[in-house]
């Protein structure tokens, strides 16, 4: 990871600084000063013209994707067992795997394979979940911060519902580990990328007085909330029987503090959200993590993300890997398109079908906001950027770079077309890169 502070960077450059508005130009530069950006400028300004320059030439230059839910520990097994729908996965194929991370040697190779493809991929930031092993956790987090991506990443509490390998033995031991967990990361290692978030696995597996506990814990530290919400109707209907006071699934977190308002919160899905449900998160802030690729796989359904931006939520993108089959943000993107036309094709011809510009600002700008200022090139941003080698796929017209970008999306071309990318203003090392 090259720390360099102050730097200007050039090629074709795109970003989202408003919902579908986007704002392309052609060989332009971007300042970074002190990890932030300056700006975008066709004419570099006489004050910045004396620091060093990095000209990529004719490759796109845009904002580093985030991914706002996604699973290391299920990396091992992704593109397999999507026949079945949430629950029965979760018991066949989820839980089998994650009880092997109690082995701290397998968690290493395991999330070391992990950690060097999300090196490799376009994104930037990342919010993760673990599994209910301390020591892996700590590994895996250990490796997130070699990759120099910027990245929260939660051990997972589960204390019902699951494995005896994995259920935790009460709530209050699973509590203990936890607090464990914090001030170990705390007093012992010193993780400058790396941030820990507290992580209820969904209220199926976690039992009230888990809650109430997780609730006291995120207030004691500060941190931040994410888990799962509204994804399946079956899971929605067991929630219902755990939980037969609580007015909506929402309100069973609601209710001890794990959701939004104070407790900054990412819940992912929400494709079954009833309208108290939709209003509480708005209300209360919580970001909405949009997994379009999993939904599909595991046949959950379509997210009505166009309600959600009409009603100006917090929304962003999760690869949700190994619900979806891959890290990359690029086809969360196509795919968040795609569906939204499914959406208003069968099930709402009142709800538009996300624009291209809409659904790449819901992986920058969208779900950067999960981490303050991040996701675009304007003033005083975080300077995170990726540039891509679209040459990688030819094309015999002229194209702007608008178009070029859509295409590279499509084509995925953040596997062979990535060259470069920086994390708040450090550029970041990739397999083969000479980190010059």
């Amino acid at each position: 990871m090259e720390n360099a502070k102050d730097f200007v960077i050039r090629g074709n450059v795109y970003h989202t600084p408003h919902l579908g508005a986007a704002e392309a130009k052609e060989y332009a530069y971007i300042v970074c000063i002190d990890g932030k950006c300056r700006g975008i400028f066709e004419e570099l300004p006489k004050e910045y013209r004396e620091l060093p320059k990095k000209d990529y030439k004719d490759a796109l230059i845009v904002p580093g994707m985030v991914d706002l839910h996604l699973h290391a520990p299920q990396f091992a097994f992704r593109g397999t067992g999507m026949d079945s729908e949430l629950l029965t996965w979760l018991k066949e194929r989820t839980f089998p795997e994650e009880e092997k991370y109690a082995d701290p040697d397998y968690a290493r190779l395991a999330y070391g394979m992990f950690a060097l493809r999300m090196r490799r991929s376009a994104t930037t930031r990342a919010v993760i979940f673990a599994t209910v092993h301390k020591e892996a956790t700590i590994i895996l987090m250990e490796l997130m911060e070699s990759t120099g991506l910027i990245s929260y990443v939660g051990k997972v509490n589960m204390d019902r519902d699951a494995p005896p390998a994995l259920q935790e033995k009460t709530a209050l031991i699973s509590t203990y580990d936890t607090i464990d967990w914090i001030d170990d990361i705390r007093n012992h290692h010193h993780f400058k990328r790396t941030y820990p978030i507290i992580t209820p696995r969904f209220i199926p597996c976690c039992s009230n007085t888990l809650l109430d506990y997780l609730g006291e814990v995120r207030r004691l530290y500060d941190l931040p909330v994410q888990s799962h919400l509204s994804e399946n109707p079956e899971e929605m209907k067991l929630v219902a029987s755990l939980m037969p006071d609580a007015a909506f699934y929402g309100d069973g977190y609601d209710r001890y503090g794990l959701f939004g308002g104070e407790a900054r919160t990412i819940m992912a899905h929400c494709i079954y959200s009833p309208e108290d449900e939709v209003e509480r998160m708005r209300e209360r802030g919580v970001w909405i993590a949009h997994c379009p690729n999993s939904n599909m796989n595991l046949a959950s359904g379509i997210a009505p993300v166009r309600r959600y931006l009409d009603k100006k939520m917090r929304i962003g993108l999760g690869s949700d890997v190994a619900g979806g089959q891959t890290v990359s943000i690029f086809r969360a993107v196509t795919d968040a398109v795609q569906v939204s036309k499914l959406y208003w094709r069968y099930l709402d011809h009142e709800a538009e079908p996300l624009t291209f510009a809409e659904a790449f600002y819901l992986a920058t700008r969208g779900g950067g906001s999960f981490f303050g200022n991040v996701g675009s090139f304007e003033e005083g941003y975080d300077f995170d950027a990726v540039v891509i080698d679209d040459t990688w796929s030819l094309h015999p017209q002229p194209m702007s770079v608008s178009e070029r970008v859509e295409r590279a999306f499509y084509l995925g071309l953040d596997r062979k077309g990535l060259v470069a990318k920086y994390a708040a203003g450090a550029k970041l090392s990739l397999e083969g890169d000479d980190d010059e």
